[in-house]
C-alpha cells in the first residue's frame, strides 16, 4: 500500500474510483456537488504531481445502459471544478485508446460503471420464474466475466486510488477487485484517508468519556450498531422513532408512536447488556407529540412513557434535550448517527438542531465529534453546523457498516 502524499505520479496514469453519484434535477443539472468537491484534493494531487487521471464512478442504480444515468451530465461541472478540460469515454470498457493517449495533466472520465452487470457482479434480466439452478448459473457467468471487466479497467493505468468511501462497503469490481492488479501501486485518496482516520478515532482511539448518539426511525436498521457500541462507549443516547420501542418494552404508553413490537425483546436485551457492561443508556424522558404527521398538527409535551392514544412522538422534549446536553458536554469523544426527531418538518426539528448545537459546543471545548449517516449529515449540513464539528462522514451505508464493526471490502482491498 502506498501513501498518496508521498507517491511519485510523474508520467503515470492514475485510475481513481470516486463517488460522483450526485443528485440531478429534471434538466440533469447537479443540485448538490458535495461529493465532487470532496474528491478534488485527491484528483488535483495527481495532476499537480505530473500524472494523468482516469476517473471512474457510478451514478444511480441503472439496470442497463440508460442515457438519464450517463456521467456525461456531470462532465462540464467536473471540468470546471478541476480547471482543465475533461475528456469522456462513452464506454468504460472500450477506453483503451483514449487512456493510452493521455498526457500528464490530462483527464478522462469513464462512462457509468453500473451500465455493466459486472461492476456489481450480479446477473440481470433473469426471468421471474427462473429456477435456482438458472440463477446459480447466471451468477457464475457474471462472476467469470467480471474478471475481464476489472482486468480491462486496470489495463488503463499505472496506479489505483480508491477515494469512494460511499461505496467502500460494496465488494464491487471498481472498489474491491481492481486493487489486486496494482499490488505495489494502490492507495487511498485523501477523502478515504480522512474517513478511515475518523472511524479509528471513535472505534479504536476514543478519548473518554465516549458518547454515541444513535437516532433514526427504526431499531431494526440500527440494531447491529447499538450492539457493537455497547463494547465501545461509556454513554449511549438513543433518540428518534427507535426510542419508542425501548420505552414500550419497559411498559411505557407510547400512543401511536412509531415502534417495532417484534424487536422489544432485543431492546430489553440491549438495556440488560448495557447495565452489565456499565454503559449508561439515556432514552428520551420527555417528548413533543403531535396528533398528525404534518406541520400544522396540534402538539403537546408529555413524559415519553405517557403518550395518549391518537398522538405520536415526533421530537425530543426540552427535559430530554437538557439531560442529553449535560452528557454531551461532559464527553471527550462523541459519535452522532441519526436524527432525534422528524427533522424534515421544521416544527419537529428542534431536538435535532439542539443536538447539532451541543456537538458544536463540545467540539469548541476540545471534544472529537464525528457525524455519520445520511440523515444526521443532512441535518447538520442543513442547519449550518457541518464546519463546527470535527468530521462529517460522506458515506451513509459505509459508515453504518463500519459502526457495526464490519470490515469494508473497499478498505480491505487496499490494506491487504
Amino acid at each position: 500500500m502506498q501513501n498518496i502524499a508521498t507517491y511519485d505520479f510523474t508520467g503515470k496514469k492514475a485510475i481513481v474510483r470516486v463517488d460522483f453519484n450526485v443528485p440531478l434535477n429534471e434538466n440533469f443539472e447537479i443540485t448538490d456537488d458535495t461529493r465532487i468537491r470532496a474528491a478534488l484534493p485527491t484528483l488535483k494531487k495527481v495532476l499537480a504531481g505530473g500524472g494523468s487521471l482516469i476517473i471512474m464512478s457510478h451514478l444511480g442504480r441503472p439496470k442497463k445502459v440508460d442515457p438519464k444515468f450517463s456521467l456525461k451530465h456531470i462532465l462540464a461541472h467536473v471540468s470546471e471544478c478541476l480547471g482543465v478540460p475533461v475528456q469522456f469515454a462513452e464506454d468504460c470498457q472500450k477506453a483503451q485508446e483514449q487512456a493510452a493517449a493521455l498526457k500528464p495533466g490530462e483527464v478522462l472520465l469513464l462512462e457509468n460503471l453500473r451500465f455493466y452487470a459486472e461492476e456489481e457482479g450480479k446477473p440481470r434480466g433473469l426471468a421471474e420464474d427462473a429456477t435456482d439452478e438458472e440463477k446459480k448459473a447466471a451468477k457464475a457467468a457474471v462472476k467469470e466475466s467480471q474478471k475481464e471487466f476489472v482486468k480491462t479497467l486496470a489495463s488503463y493505468a499505472d496506479c489505483y486510488i480508491n477515494d469512494a468511501f460511499g461505496t467502500a462497503h460494496r465488494a464491487h469490481g471498481s472498489t474491491a477487485l481492481i486493487a489486486k492488479y496494482f499490488p505495489n501501486d494502490k492507495m487511498f485518496g485523501y477523502l478515504m484517508e480522512g474517513e478511515i482516520k475518523a472511524i479509528d478515532n471513535v472505534l479504536k482511539n476514543a478519548q473518554r468519556p465516549f458518547t454515541a448518539i444513535i437516532g433514526g426511525s427504526k431499531v431494526s436498521s440500527k440494531l447491529a450498531v447499538l450492539e457493537n457500541m455497547l463494547d465501545k462507549v461509556d454513554n449511549l443516547i438513543i433518540g428518534g422513532g427507535m426510542g419508542y420501542t425501548f420505552i414500550k418494552a419497559q411498559g411505557g404508553q407510547i400512543g401511536d408512536s412509531l415502534h417495532e413490537d417484534d424487536l422489544m425483546p432485543n431492546a430489553l436485551e440491549i438495556l440488560a447488556k448495557a447495565k452489565e457492561k456499565g454503559v449508561n443508556i439515556y432514552l428520551s424522558i420527555q417528548t413533543l407529540i403531535a396528533d398528525a404527521f404534518s406541520a400544522d398538527a396540534n402538539t403537546n409535551i408529555v413524559p415519553s412513557n405517557q403518550i395518549p392514544a391518537g398522538w405520536e412522538g415526533v421530537d425530543a422534549g426540552p427535559d430530554s434535550l437538557a439531560r442529553w446536553k449535560d452528557v454531551i458536554l461532559n464527553s471527550k469523544t462523541i459519535l452522532w448517527n441519526g436524527p432525534v426527531g422528524v427533522f424534515e418538518i421544521d416544527k419537529f426539528a428542534q431536538g435535532t438542531l439542539s443536538i447539532a448545537k451541543d456537538l458544536a459546543e463540545a467540539t469548541e471545548k476540545g471534544a472529537y465529534t464525528l457525524v455519520g449517516g445520511g440523515d444526521s449529515v443532512a441535518a447538520v449540513t442543513r442547519m449550518g453546523f457541518a464546519d463546527k464539528v470535527s468530521y462529517v462522514s460522506t458515506g451513509g451505508g459505509a459508515m453504518l457498516e463500519a459502526l457495526e464493526g464490519k470490515v469494508l471490502p473497499g478498505i480491505a482491498a487496499i490494506q491487504e
